[in-house]
């Protein structure tokens, strides 16, 4: 199989670091569309801006295969994104701490303004029940600044995990699994 051209539209280096394990060749374009969903439900949220991201892209780089993807953490069916300050983050540790939550990551490809396909991974994520100075120290960190419901998994904040149902790379933000098949599915060299 050839090697097409693939491009990532997210400058995310945990999504980087995914895709060169698996030995996807690729090169980064960051899309700069904001991301306005138009779904009422705000559980097609990942999987729109997905889409939104790697059109955006896909229209100025002709003939690549552009992937694009939209991580969010959703508590009672309400996503949490970003914290926009340490008091942000701190107030979302409390709200998932000994609780159930749910990481969707939306997943779509696109090529010359066109998405070829979407989908989205759903994992659910059971939080220890941690004391309320080891979210501080957490936040303190600053590990949790970047990152859809203030905390990583794939860092120190594995130490607020009690367990996982479904993908791990999923909570980390590139369903692994899922990418895979729909890059096989449209038939992508990509190795």
């Amino acid at each position: 199989m050839t090697k097409d051209q693939i491009i990532l539209a997210s400058g995310s280096p945990r999504r980087s670091e995914i895709l060169k394990q698996l030995g996807v060749n690729f090169r980064v374009v960051v899309s700069n569309e904001d991301e306005k969903p138009t779904s009422s439900n705000p559980l097609d949220f990942p999987r729109e801006n997905a889409c939104i991201k790697a059109l955006s892209v896909s229209r100025l780089e002709r003939d690549a295969y552009v992937l694009g993807f939209d991580t969010l953490v959703f508590l009672d069916n309400v996503p949490l994104g970003k914290p926009k300050s340490e008091d942000d983050a701190l107030n979302m540790l409390n709200k998932l701490n000994n609780r159930s939550h749910f990481v969707i990551t939306g997943v779509a490809v696109a090529r010359n303004g066109e998405v070829l396909c979407s989908s989205e991974e759903k994992t659910e994520v059971f939080f220890r029940n941690c004391s309320l100075q080891e979210l501080k120290d957490y936040v303190n960190s600053k590990d949790s600044m970047d990152k859809a419901g203030a905390y990583g998994i794939q860092t120190n904040g594995a130490r607020l995990i009690k367990s996982i149902n479904g993908c791990y790379y999923n909570v980390v933000g590139l369903p692994v699994a899922r990418t895979l098949e729909m890059l096989d599915g449209l038939k992508i060299g990509y190795r």
